[in-house]
């Protein structure tokens, strides 16, 4: 064989077996992505799996606020019925999914502000008992947001650098939507006394 051709023989094979490790890498990086979807998705459900609780203990507590309860028990219906599948989401999927978790949370919100007006459930052990892990639960949604936001970040910087951006624009690969703040959240909120 000629020289020439050796030399043409490498260069593919360096090409095969980059172009391999790249697609490799991809792949590696859109499963962490979908891990780290799967771990939000799971602390936004421990979240909607302790709602009933915390209703049923304020219920007990506050009979007359039936419409804050049917406003939560709503919110966390529509909340649990969006599904997103990680490997194809959309930024409109993505904002879907944070509209109803906001909902959810402003339910909350007001739960815990009719809970301030009976002094007996707020002394009462098991509500605060759930009220903590509801705030544990607050954080956890956090992390998992910020780590699924982390994963997208190094999986389009993959996709989108070259000549990496070769490879995944061949085999599919494109990129993913992240959390971004809620509208209005670049303002301070006015406290008034």
């Amino acid at each position: 064989m000629k020289k020439g051709t050796l030399i043409l023989i490498a260069v593919v094979v360096i090409a095969v077996i980059w172009g391999i490790s790249v697609y490799n890498g991809l792949v590696n990086k859109d499963e962490v992505v979908s891990q780290a979807w799967s771990n939000v998705e799971t602390q936004y459900q421990r979240r909607a799996d302790l709602i009933p609780n915390l209703v049923n203990t304020v219920k007990g507590y506050a009979q007359h606020e039936e419409n804050t309860f049917k406003e939560i028990t709503e919110a966390r219906t529509r909340a649990t019925s969006i599904n997103i599948d990680p490997t194809n989401m959309t930024e409109e999927d993505l904002q879907k999914f944070q509209q109803a978790q906001s909902e959810v949370g402003s339910a909350l919100s007001r739960l815990i502000a009719v809970a301030e007006n009976y002094p007996e459930l707020k002394a009462s052990e098991n509500f605060q008992e759930l009220q903590t892990q509801l705030e544990g639960t607050e954080n956890r949604i956090q992390k998992s947001r910020t780590d699924f936001n982390e994963a997208v970040k190094e999986y389009n910087v993959s996709v989108r650098r070259f000549p990496g951006n070769i490879i995944a624009s061949m085999s599919g690969f494109d990129t993913k939507a992240n959390f971004k703040s809620e509208e209005g959240s670049d303002k301070a909120p006015s406290v008034e006394f």
